[in-house]
C-alpha cells in the first residue's frame, strides 16, 4: 500500500481515526472532560490511532503530527464543549 503524500489526505485519515476512537470511547471521553484527565483515559486508544496514521502517511507530510493533533482537539476535545467540566 503506497504512503500517504497529500496533507488534505493525512489531515482526513487523522480526522477518521480519532473520529472512530471518539466514536468507541464516549464514555471514557465525557468522563475525561469532566475530570480533567481525557488523556489518560485515552492513552492507549490514541497511542494505537496515532501508530496506525504513523504507519499509513509519508513522513515528510506531517513531520511533527500536527494534523492527528489537530484531530484531537477538533473532535475530542471541541465537540465536548456541552460537557460540563472546570476546564472550560
Amino acid at each position: 500500500m503506497a504512503l500517504i503524500n497529500s496533507p488534505e489526505a493525512a489531515y482526513r485519515l487523522a480526522r477518521t481515526i480519532i473520529s472512530d476512537i471518539a466514536l468507541y470511547n464516549k464514555d471514557k471521553i465525557s468522563n475525561g472532560i469532566k475530570n480533567d484527565n481525557i488523556f489518560d483515559l485515552l492513552e492507549k486508544e490514541l497511542e494505537e490511532g496515532l501508530n496506525l496514521y504513523k504507519s499509513r502517511i509519508d513522513p515528510a507530510v506531517d513531520v511533527k503530527l500536527a494534523f492527528y493533533n489537530k484531530a484531537i482537539v477538533d473532535i475530542l476535545i471541541k465537540k465536548s464543549g456541552d460537557i460540563k467540566s472546570g476546564i472550560w
